[in-house]
């Protein structure tokens, strides 16, 4: 699922075509008519289909509308990729540990309801944070709330911006999200609580 550009999205789909990753991706689910994922999808050969909740008459008509899509593709397992819509609770409760989500920073910092994006880098640096970096975790009913499953680390440099920042960062969520991916489709993360271990 993603509404935006689609990097982490394409960073999958090579690592699926590499031989790195041992799954298939059966559909893409966007927010955003105009998500230069949905180019992405089409150049890979993934189906596609746009879903805008604010065009459902309420969140439980978004929830079945995604049920009934993942149903149809016999999905497995939800990686989120710069979605920027809550995910329903009956969804997440639909997926017990199969939703994960890309977050870039360092979670617990940096993240809840409206950090996405180039604030989440401006905020890094109005902290006078030294590192950031990138978090994926398990999607729960919050808003970045989820067990945190694996980070990667990025340095904040004297003279970044919030633009320089996200660069960096982005380059290390394409290498972590394919890595954690593998990990599940592997049956090697466990989850106790909120304590996740790798096997």
């Amino acid at each position: 699922m993603a509404s935006g550009g689609g990097s982490n999205f394409r960073s999958i789909l090579e690592a699926i075509e590499d031989g790195a990753l041992p799954m298939r991706c059966v559909l893409l689910v966007t927010s955003t008519p105009s998500a230069g994922a949905l180019g992405i999808a089409r150049a890979h050969g993934v189906p596609a289909k746009v879903v805008r909740p604010s065009a459902l008459p309420d969140e439980s008509a978004f929830a079945r509308t995604l049920l009934d899509l993942f149903a149809q593709h016999n999905a497995e397992v939800v990686a989120l990729a710069g979605y920027l819509k809550k995910i329903p609770a009956s969804v997440v409760a639909a997926f017990p540990r199969r939703i994960v989500n890309i977050h870039p920073a360092l979670l617990p910092r940096h993240g809840g309801k409206g950090l996405y994006g180039r604030r989440v880098h401006a905020a890094v640096l109005a902290a006078g944070d030294h590192e950031s970096g990138a978090t994926v975790h398990f999607v729960d009913e919050g808003y970045d709330t989820g067990p945190i499953i694996q980070q990667a680390r990025v340095p904040v440099l004297p003279h970044d911006t919030a633009a320089t920042l996200a660069a960096r960062v982005l380059k290390a969520e394409h290498k972590l999200y394919p890595r954690v991916l593998r990990l599940l489709a592997e049956n090697r993360v466990n989850v106790q609580g909120r304590t996740v271990t790798v096997s």
